[in-house]
Protein backbone atom coordinates (compact mmCIF):
# COMPACT_ATOMS: atom_id res chain seq x y z
CA UNK A 1 0.00 0.00 0.00
CA UNK A 2 2.68 2.45 0.74
CA UNK A 3 4.68 1.64 -2.38
CA UNK A 4 1.44 2.43 -4.47
CA UNK A 5 1.03 5.60 -2.83
CA UNK A 6 4.31 6.29 -3.54
CA UNK A 7 4.24 6.02 -7.06
CA UNK A 8 1.10 8.09 -7.00
CA UNK A 9 2.89 10.67 -5.38
CA UNK A 10 5.48 10.51 -7.77
CA UNK A 11 3.22 10.99 -10.68
CA UNK A 12 1.44 13.51 -9.20
CA UNK A 13 4.65 15.61 -8.92
CA UNK A 14 5.60 15.28 -12.75
CA UNK A 15 2.65 17.44 -13.60
CA UNK A 16 3.26 21.45 -13.77
CA UNK A 17 3.01 22.71 -10.45
CA UNK A 18 0.09 25.64 -10.94
CA UNK A 19 -1.83 22.30 -12.08
CA UNK A 20 -1.13 20.50 -9.38
CA UNK A 21 -2.04 23.36 -7.10
CA UNK A 22 -5.58 24.15 -9.20
CA UNK A 23 -3.58 27.53 -9.94
CA UNK A 24 -2.92 29.56 -13.47
CA UNK A 25 0.43 30.36 -13.79
CA UNK A 26 -0.75 33.94 -12.46
CA UNK A 27 -2.18 32.59 -9.24
CA UNK A 28 0.75 30.06 -8.32
CA UNK A 29 3.39 33.20 -9.14
CA UNK A 30 1.30 35.44 -6.79
CA UNK A 31 1.00 32.20 -4.22
CA UNK A 32 4.84 32.27 -4.36
CA UNK A 33 5.46 35.63 -3.37
CA UNK A 34 2.66 36.10 -1.05
CA UNK A 35 4.96 32.88 0.88
CA UNK A 36 8.11 35.05 0.42
CA UNK A 37 6.37 38.40 1.60
CA UNK A 38 4.70 36.66 4.66
CA UNK A 39 8.67 35.13 5.67
CA UNK A 40 9.76 38.56 5.12
CA UNK A 41 12.15 37.24 2.30
CA UNK A 42 14.08 40.15 0.48
CA UNK A 43 12.83 40.87 -3.21
CA UNK A 44 13.37 38.81 -5.70
CA UNK A 45 12.96 35.94 -3.15
CA UNK A 46 9.96 34.51 -4.77
CA UNK A 47 11.46 33.15 -7.43
CA UNK A 48 13.60 31.15 -5.28
CA UNK A 49 10.14 30.00 -3.89
CA UNK A 50 8.77 29.41 -7.26
CA UNK A 51 11.94 27.13 -7.96
CA UNK A 52 11.72 24.76 -4.43
CA UNK A 53 8.32 24.26 -4.94
CA UNK A 54 8.15 22.74 -8.74
CA UNK A 55 11.23 21.18 -8.83
CA UNK A 56 13.03 20.48 -4.85
CA UNK A 57 12.50 17.09 -3.81
CA UNK A 58 9.44 17.33 -1.06
CA UNK A 59 10.62 16.48 2.39
CA UNK A 60 8.89 13.83 4.38
CA UNK A 61 7.19 14.67 7.21
CA UNK A 62 6.32 12.94 10.38
CA UNK A 63 3.43 14.04 12.26
CA UNK A 64 3.28 12.66 15.63
CA UNK A 65 -0.24 12.78 18.19
CA UNK A 66 -0.32 13.69 21.80
CA UNK A 67 -2.10 15.10 24.74
CA UNK A 68 -4.09 17.14 22.17
CA UNK A 69 -7.48 17.85 20.58
CA UNK A 70 -6.67 17.39 17.22
CA UNK A 71 -7.51 21.32 16.32
CA UNK A 72 -4.54 21.96 14.84
CA UNK A 73 -4.54 19.24 12.06
CA UNK A 74 -8.45 20.74 12.04
CA UNK A 75 -7.31 24.26 11.11
CA UNK A 76 -4.75 22.81 8.49
CA UNK A 77 -7.94 20.89 7.31
CA UNK A 78 -10.06 24.11 6.07
CA UNK A 79 -6.61 26.07 4.57
CA UNK A 80 -7.37 27.16 1.26
CA UNK A 81 -4.38 27.84 -0.59
CA UNK A 82 -3.38 25.28 -1.01
CA UNK A 83 -5.77 22.81 0.56
CA UNK A 84 -4.76 19.67 2.57
CA UNK A 85 -4.39 17.24 -0.55
CA UNK A 86 -2.45 19.36 -2.44
CA UNK A 87 -0.36 20.29 0.56
CA UNK A 88 0.43 16.58 0.92
CA UNK A 89 0.58 15.49 -2.20
CA UNK A 90 2.95 18.63 -3.84
CA UNK A 91 5.04 20.30 -0.82
CA UNK A 92 5.29 17.94 1.03
CA UNK A 93 5.23 13.86 1.86
CA UNK A 94 3.36 13.06 4.68
CA UNK A 95 4.43 9.89 5.64
CA UNK A 96 2.95 9.59 8.91
CA UNK A 97 -0.29 11.06 10.71
CA UNK A 98 -2.49 8.69 12.68
CA UNK A 99 -5.43 11.48 12.27
CA UNK A 100 -5.53 11.24 8.20
CA UNK A 101 -4.12 7.54 7.61
CA UNK A 102 -6.70 5.47 6.88
CA UNK A 103 -4.67 2.33 7.67
CA UNK A 104 -4.11 1.78 11.79
CA UNK A 105 -2.30 -0.36 14.03
CA UNK A 106 0.95 -2.51 12.50
CA UNK A 107 0.68 -0.86 8.67
CA UNK A 108 0.89 3.04 10.01
CA UNK A 109 3.99 2.06 12.34
CA UNK A 110 5.52 0.21 9.53
CA UNK A 111 5.13 3.02 7.28
CA UNK A 112 6.67 5.15 9.96
CA UNK A 113 9.68 3.06 10.20
CA UNK A 114 9.95 2.76 6.38
CA UNK A 115 10.13 6.47 6.13
CA UNK A 116 12.50 7.54 9.04
CA UNK A 117 14.60 4.89 7.37
CA UNK A 118 14.18 6.12 3.58
CA UNK A 119 14.93 9.43 5.09
CA UNK A 120 17.17 9.07 8.01
CA UNK A 121 18.95 13.10 8.72
CA UNK A 122 16.32 14.74 6.01
CA UNK A 123 12.65 14.06 7.28
CA UNK A 124 10.95 16.87 9.23
CA UNK A 125 9.27 15.86 12.25
CA UNK A 126 6.37 17.38 13.90
CA UNK A 127 5.28 17.10 16.99
CA UNK A 128 1.08 18.24 17.78
CA UNK A 129 0.55 18.02 21.33
CA UNK A 130 1.88 18.26 24.92
CA UNK A 131 3.98 15.02 26.60
CA UNK A 132 2.97 13.77 29.61
CA UNK A 133 6.26 13.12 31.90
CA UNK A 134 4.68 12.36 35.06
CA UNK A 135 5.28 8.65 36.26
CA UNK A 136 8.01 7.80 33.32
CA UNK A 137 5.24 9.14 30.46
CA UNK A 138 2.68 6.47 31.41
CA UNK A 139 0.41 8.60 30.46
CA UNK A 140 0.26 8.71 26.64
CA UNK A 141 0.98 5.68 24.64
CA UNK A 142 1.33 4.94 20.93
CA UNK A 143 1.82 1.62 19.49
CA UNK A 144 3.74 0.52 23.33
CA UNK A 145 5.44 3.18 23.55
CA UNK A 146 5.31 6.22 25.52
CA UNK A 147 5.42 9.79 23.93
CA UNK A 148 8.83 10.47 25.38
CA UNK A 149 9.55 7.53 23.78
CA UNK A 150 8.63 7.95 20.65
CA UNK A 151 9.50 11.65 20.34
CA UNK A 152 12.99 10.61 21.17
CA UNK A 153 13.27 7.76 18.83
CA UNK A 154 11.89 10.03 15.78
CA UNK A 155 13.44 13.15 16.55
CA UNK A 156 17.23 11.36 16.67
CA UNK A 157 17.45 11.16 12.82
CA UNK A 158 15.23 14.48 12.28
CA UNK A 159 16.56 17.35 9.55
CA UNK A 160 14.61 19.42 12.09
CA UNK A 161 11.43 19.48 14.59
CA UNK A 162 8.69 21.04 14.69
CA UNK A 163 6.11 21.78 17.61
CA UNK A 164 2.67 22.63 16.06
CA UNK A 165 0.22 24.50 18.64
CA UNK A 166 0.72 25.80 22.36
CA UNK A 167 0.75 22.09 23.65
CA UNK A 168 3.68 20.68 22.13
CA UNK A 169 5.15 24.70 22.15
CA UNK A 170 5.30 24.87 26.08
CA UNK A 171 2.44 22.04 27.11
CA UNK A 172 -0.98 24.43 26.57
CA UNK A 173 -4.00 23.37 28.13
CA UNK A 174 -2.85 20.22 29.38
CA UNK A 175 -0.29 21.90 31.36
CA UNK A 176 -2.28 24.32 33.50
CA UNK A 177 -2.56 24.01 37.15
CA UNK A 178 -2.73 20.78 38.52
CA UNK A 179 -0.85 19.46 35.81
CA UNK A 180 -1.50 16.25 36.89
CA UNK A 181 0.44 14.68 34.01
CA UNK A 182 3.48 16.79 33.95
CA UNK A 183 2.40 17.50 30.07
CA UNK A 184 5.50 19.57 28.80
CA UNK A 185 6.02 20.37 25.71
CA UNK A 186 9.09 19.30 23.29
CA UNK A 187 11.81 21.49 24.20
CA UNK A 188 11.67 20.09 27.48
CA UNK A 189 12.37 15.90 26.15
CA UNK A 190 14.57 15.93 23.42
CA UNK A 191 18.19 18.08 23.34
CA UNK A 192 17.88 19.75 19.86
CA UNK A 193 16.99 22.69 18.60
CA UNK A 194 12.56 23.14 17.65
CA UNK A 195 10.75 25.59 15.91
CA UNK A 196 7.73 26.04 17.95
CA UNK A 197 4.46 27.70 16.25
CA UNK A 198 1.87 28.75 18.88
CA UNK A 199 -1.89 28.90 19.06
CA UNK A 200 -4.97 27.06 19.67
CA UNK A 201 -5.11 26.22 16.86
CA UNK A 202 -2.16 28.14 14.80
CA UNK A 203 -2.69 29.68 11.32
CA UNK A 204 -1.92 26.92 9.55
CA UNK A 205 -0.40 29.05 6.75
CA UNK A 206 2.41 29.85 9.43
CA UNK A 207 3.30 26.11 9.09
CA UNK A 208 3.35 26.42 5.89
CA UNK A 209 5.69 29.18 5.30
CA UNK A 210 8.08 27.87 7.86
CA UNK A 211 7.88 24.01 5.60
CA UNK A 212 8.44 26.10 2.39
CA UNK A 213 11.34 27.97 4.09
CA UNK A 214 12.97 24.90 5.08
CA UNK A 215 12.28 23.99 1.33
CA UNK A 216 13.61 26.71 -0.06
CA UNK A 217 16.53 27.35 1.54
CA UNK A 218 17.50 24.15 3.71
CA UNK A 219 16.64 25.58 7.09
CA UNK A 220 14.21 26.36 9.00
CA UNK A 221 13.51 30.59 9.57
CA UNK A 222 14.44 32.83 11.88
CA UNK A 223 13.59 32.88 15.59
CA UNK A 224 13.01 34.19 18.91
CA UNK A 225 14.76 32.62 22.34
CA UNK A 226 11.53 30.84 22.48
CA UNK A 227 11.79 28.94 19.40
CA UNK A 228 8.89 30.94 17.51
CA UNK A 229 9.36 32.24 13.84
CA UNK A 230 9.89 35.54 13.57
CA UNK A 231 7.85 36.44 10.32
CA UNK A 232 4.70 35.58 12.59
CA UNK A 233 5.53 35.76 16.19
CA UNK A 234 7.79 39.26 16.18
CA UNK A 235 4.71 41.78 17.07
CA UNK A 236 2.04 41.82 19.37
CA UNK A 237 -1.26 41.17 18.52
CA UNK A 238 -1.73 44.56 20.11
CA UNK A 239 -0.10 46.59 17.53
CA UNK A 240 -2.07 45.42 14.08
CA UNK A 241 -5.34 45.36 15.87
CA UNK A 242 -8.51 47.12 14.06
CA UNK A 243 -9.57 48.11 17.51
CA UNK A 244 -5.97 49.70 18.64
CA UNK A 245 -7.14 53.04 17.45
CA UNK A 246 -10.25 52.80 19.75
CA UNK A 247 -7.83 51.68 22.63
CA UNK A 248 -5.26 55.35 22.01
CA UNK A 249 -8.36 57.41 22.37
CA UNK A 250 -10.09 55.60 25.39
CA UNK A 251 -13.16 54.02 23.84
CA UNK A 252 -13.36 50.47 25.64
CA UNK A 253 -16.27 47.95 25.55
CA UNK A 254 -17.03 46.96 29.73
CA UNK A 255 -19.35 44.46 29.25
CA UNK A 256 -20.28 42.12 26.54
CA UNK A 257 -23.39 43.70 24.52
CA UNK A 258 -22.73 47.27 25.68
CA UNK A 259 -22.76 50.08 23.53
CA UNK A 260 -19.12 50.50 23.38
CA UNK A 261 -19.24 46.50 22.66
CA UNK A 262 -21.74 46.89 19.44
CA UNK A 263 -19.90 49.62 18.45
CA UNK A 264 -16.42 47.77 18.11
CA UNK A 265 -14.73 49.73 20.55
CA UNK A 266 -11.31 48.23 22.18
CA UNK A 267 -11.74 44.88 24.16
CA UNK A 268 -9.19 45.93 27.12
CA UNK A 269 -11.22 46.11 29.78
CA UNK A 270 -12.96 42.57 29.12
CA UNK A 271 -9.62 40.76 29.28
CA UNK A 272 -8.41 40.96 25.89
CA UNK A 273 -4.71 39.94 26.09
CA UNK A 274 -3.66 41.54 22.67
CA UNK A 275 -1.50 43.84 24.81
CA UNK A 276 0.98 41.03 25.84
CA UNK A 277 0.63 38.50 23.09
CA UNK A 278 2.87 37.97 20.40
CA UNK A 279 0.88 36.39 17.02
CA UNK A 280 0.30 38.13 13.46
CA UNK A 281 -3.56 36.89 14.12
CA UNK A 282 -4.62 40.51 13.24
CA UNK A 283 -2.78 40.33 9.94
CA UNK A 284 -3.56 36.46 8.29
CA UNK A 285 -6.43 36.05 10.01
CA UNK A 286 -8.28 32.50 9.95
CA UNK A 287 -10.11 30.65 7.92
CA UNK A 288 -9.64 32.78 4.25
CA UNK A 289 -13.18 34.04 4.56
CA UNK A 290 -12.52 37.39 4.68
CA UNK A 291 -12.01 40.71 6.98
CA UNK A 292 -12.46 40.63 11.17
CA UNK A 293 -12.05 36.21 10.86
CA UNK A 294 -9.99 36.42 13.96
CA UNK A 295 -10.98 36.56 17.58
CA UNK A 296 -11.05 40.08 18.94
CA UNK A 297 -12.90 41.15 14.95
CA UNK A 298 -15.76 39.03 16.06
CA UNK A 299 -15.95 40.34 19.20
CA UNK A 300 -14.56 38.29 22.03
CA UNK A 301 -11.34 39.26 23.80
CA UNK A 302 -8.14 37.59 22.82
CA UNK A 303 -6.83 34.78 25.26
CA UNK A 304 -3.28 34.81 24.68
CA UNK A 305 -3.46 30.90 23.45
CA UNK A 306 0.02 31.62 21.96
CA UNK A 307 1.55 32.89 24.75
CA UNK A 308 3.18 30.60 27.49
CA UNK A 309 2.18 32.45 30.92
CA UNK A 310 -0.75 34.51 30.03
CA UNK A 311 -2.96 31.40 27.45
CA UNK A 312 -4.59 29.00 29.95
CA UNK A 313 -2.92 30.72 32.87
CA UNK A 314 -4.35 34.23 33.56
CA UNK A 315 -8.21 34.57 34.07
CA UNK A 316 -10.35 35.02 31.22
CA UNK A 317 -11.13 38.60 31.67
CA UNK A 318 -7.92 39.63 33.66
CA UNK A 319 -6.54 42.92 32.65
CA UNK A 320 -3.27 42.08 30.32
CA UNK A 321 -0.02 44.00 31.24
CA UNK A 322 0.44 46.46 28.50
CA UNK A 323 4.02 45.96 27.13
CA UNK A 324 4.11 49.64 25.51
CA UNK A 325 1.99 52.10 27.19
CA UNK A 326 -1.46 51.48 29.52
CA UNK A 327 -4.71 53.92 29.41
CA UNK A 328 -5.20 55.57 32.92
CA UNK A 329 -7.89 54.64 35.34
CA UNK A 330 -10.05 58.23 34.83
CA UNK A 331 -11.03 57.45 31.16
CA UNK A 332 -14.94 58.12 31.06
CA UNK A 333 -17.88 55.59 30.56
CA UNK A 334 -18.67 54.85 27.06
CA UNK A 335 -22.28 56.30 27.37
CA UNK A 336 -21.07 59.15 29.69
CA UNK A 337 -23.88 61.44 30.38
CA UNK A 338 -23.81 64.49 28.77
CA UNK A 339 -24.14 67.85 30.93
CA UNK A 340 -27.03 70.57 30.50
CA UNK A 341 -24.54 73.86 30.20
CA UNK A 342 -23.70 76.52 32.29
CA UNK A 343 -26.53 78.61 34.50
CA UNK A 344 -26.05 82.34 34.52
CA UNK A 345 -25.30 82.07 37.93
CA UNK A 346 -22.60 79.58 37.16
CA UNK A 347 -21.36 81.83 34.72
CA UNK A 348 -21.15 85.15 36.42
CA UNK A 349 -19.26 83.06 39.32
CA UNK A 350 -17.02 81.89 36.92
CA UNK A 351 -16.15 84.61 35.61
CA UNK A 352 -15.75 86.65 38.68
CA UNK A 353 -13.44 84.08 39.43
CA UNK A 354 -11.62 84.35 35.93
CA UNK A 355 -11.23 88.45 37.03
CA UNK A 356 -10.00 88.40 40.04
CA UNK A 357 -6.86 85.89 38.75
CA UNK A 358 -6.55 88.06 36.05
CA UNK A 359 -6.47 91.20 38.53
CA UNK A 360 -4.01 89.49 40.68
CA UNK A 361 -1.77 88.08 37.77
CA UNK A 362 -1.38 91.97 36.51
CA UNK A 363 -0.55 92.81 39.96
CA UNK A 364 2.14 90.42 40.65
CA UNK A 365 3.52 91.16 36.98
CA UNK A 366 3.59 94.72 37.95
CA UNK A 367 5.15 94.37 41.24
CA UNK A 368 8.23 91.85 39.80
CA UNK A 369 8.82 95.22 37.27
CA UNK A 370 9.05 97.29 40.16
CA UNK A 371 11.75 95.23 42.21
CA UNK A 372 13.56 94.73 38.72
CA UNK A 373 13.89 98.81 38.45
CA UNK A 374 14.82 98.64 42.25
CA UNK A 375 17.63 96.03 42.16
CA UNK A 376 19.34 97.86 38.55
CA UNK A 377 22.60 99.53 38.75
CA UNK A 378 21.61 103.36 37.56
CA UNK A 379 23.12 104.27 34.29
CA UNK A 380 26.31 107.06 33.89
CA UNK A 381 25.11 110.22 34.50
CA UNK A 382 21.17 109.36 35.39
CA UNK A 383 20.30 109.41 38.33
CA UNK A 384 18.81 106.32 40.64
CA UNK A 385 15.48 105.39 38.45
CA UNK A 386 16.84 106.26 35.20
CA UNK A 387 18.10 104.61 32.02
CA UNK A 388 19.94 105.12 29.30
CA UNK A 389 18.40 104.73 25.79
CA UNK A 390 20.18 101.72 25.11
CA UNK A 391 20.43 99.84 28.87
CA UNK A 392 18.37 96.58 29.66
CA UNK A 393 14.84 97.09 30.70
Amino acid sequence: MHDDLKQLAAAWAARPAEERLGMSRRGFMQFCATLATTLGLSKGADAAVQQAIESARRPSVIWLHFQECTGCTESMLRAEHPTLEKLILDVISLDYHETLFAASGHQIEAARKQAMAENKGKYLLVVEGAIPTRDNGIYCKVGNQTAIELTKECAADAAAVIAIGSCASWGGMPATDPNPTGAAGVQKIIDKPVVTIPGCPPNPYNFLATVVHFLTFGSLPATDPLGRPLFAYSRLVHEHCERRAHFDAGRFALEFGDEGHRRGYCLYKLGCKGPETYANCPTILFGDAGSGTWPVGCGHPCIGCSEEGVGFTKPIHMLAKVKNVEPPAGYPGVAEAQGEGMSLGAAAVLAAVAGAAAGAGAMVAKNLGRQADAGAPPAAGKGAGEQGPGSAA
